[in-house]
């Protein structure tokens, strides 16, 4: 997110990308869509995974079970986000942004790590 926020800001003119057809960061990072309210998505994206990491690491060992379910719900909506749009970037731009798909696999790895706590939140 770090780069591409660079990129969409004005920082960096380049995203290097593999050399491959389906791979195009800079049609997909500088789309309309990558700017909600007028902020590029990515550094929404860094604040987001800033909150997340909070709620990871928030309370200790033994977290209540409120901040628990809060970190699970966190982990959910990123997980939602991160595959709308993943599928966003076909439908609309016709081409993947290796950076965003490496952030979406990221975010999609939490889901797992997350589980067997917020189970046993859930459970009670």
């Amino acid at each position: 997110m770090g780069l591409i926020s660079l990129y969409q800001s004005g920082i960096v003119e380049h995203l290097p990308e593999p050399p491959l057809r389906l791979f195009d960061a800079e049609r997909v990072d500088s789309a309309p869509e990558a700017y909600p309210f007028g902020i590029p998505d990515s550094t929404l994206g860094l604040a987001s995974y800033g909150m997340t990491m909070a709620l990871a690491t928030a309370g200790g060992t033994r977290r209540p079970r409120w901040l628990a379910l809060a970190y699970g719900a966190k982990i959910a909506a990123d997980a939602a986000m991160a595959v709308k749009l993943t599928l966003d970037q076909r439908r609309k731009h016709r081409a993947y942004c290796s950076w965003c798909l490496l952030a979406s696999a990221a975010t999609l790895a939490t889901v797992p790590l997350a589980a067997p706590e917020v189970l046993r939140a859930l459970r009670g």
